[in-house]
């Protein structure tokens, strides 16, 4: 009897705690259109990123920890590079894309389509820059990772649950040399360079000295990926084998 008073006293309690934080979420001001209640949100995704990379960390330090590898064995560390999971610094290139001004003045014989910077575009970038030999990449100062997800809906960015305006930025650390041939060679940047010179389309290439990006904070596991009569290919730095193949 004294244990069902008691679990009755704890949902009780529970249940004023709510309604209390109910009432009080009444009375405070609340978004009264769209574009607050987006910022509000973000705002609110962003807190929430920061406390999951947190509880990732901490969970992935007690998992070094029971398999007996330290923060600097060179096997952990390999494989937080490969994954995005370290945070690294160095020299690279810094592109921006922003749309035309020209928008609200459409010149003859295009389309507002054609004024805007798309998805496609900051892919061409991306992918440039990997060809070119980036070691790491950011979007918006996200990094990028496995299972990166940079989709455009109109002219608006989202990228890990948050959504962004132009300009968009993406940087890479590597070679400057090399990337900045490497956006050169891409056809897919050609064309939109062409736009560029027809319809003011912004496009920026600046060297960088110094480049801090932080880790990825996306997930890591895959559902239908496998390692050969494996389970379903997921990261866990106490599980890494000896030769790195099994991060089942």
């Amino acid at each position: 009897m004294s244990l069902g008073v008691g679990v009755v006293g704890v949902l009780a309690g529970l249940l004023f705690a709510t309604n209390a934080s109910l009432f009080a979420s009444d009375s405070e001001r609340q978004p009264l259109d769209l574009e607050d209640l987006v910022r509000a949100e973000d705002a609110r995704l962003a807190e929430t990123n920061a406390e999951v990379l947190a509880l990732q960390e901490e969970v992935e330090g007690l998992l070094a920890e029971q398999a007996g590898a330290g923060p600097d064995d060179p096997e952990i560390g390999s494989l937080e590079m490969a994954a995005g999971r370290a945070a690294v610094s160095g020299p690279g290139v810094t592109v921006s894309l922003t749309d035309s001004p020209l928008i609200h003045d459409i010149p003859e014989g295009f389309h507002a389509d054609d004024l805007l910077v798309h998805q496609q575009d900051l892919e061409a970038v991306i992918n440039a820059f990997w060809a070119g030999g980036a070691e790491a990449i950011t979007v918006q100062g996200h990094r990028l990772g496995p299972l990166s997800d940079v989709r455009c809906v109109g002219n608006v960015l989202l990228i890990d649950g948050g959504t962004y305006s132009p300009p968009y930025v993406i940087s890479a650390i590597g070679d400057a040399e090399e990337l900045r041939s490497a956006l050169d060679d891409s056809p897919a940047l050609d064309n939109y360079r062409a736009y560029v010179e027809q319809v003011r389309l912004g496009y920026s290439v600046v060297d960088e000295d110094s480049l801090e990006m932080p880790r990825y904070q996306g997930g890591l596991s895959m559902e239908y990926a496998r390692i050969p009569g494996d389970e379903p290919i997921t990261w866990e730095p106490a599980a890494a084998g000896s030769d790195g193949s099994d991060l089942s």
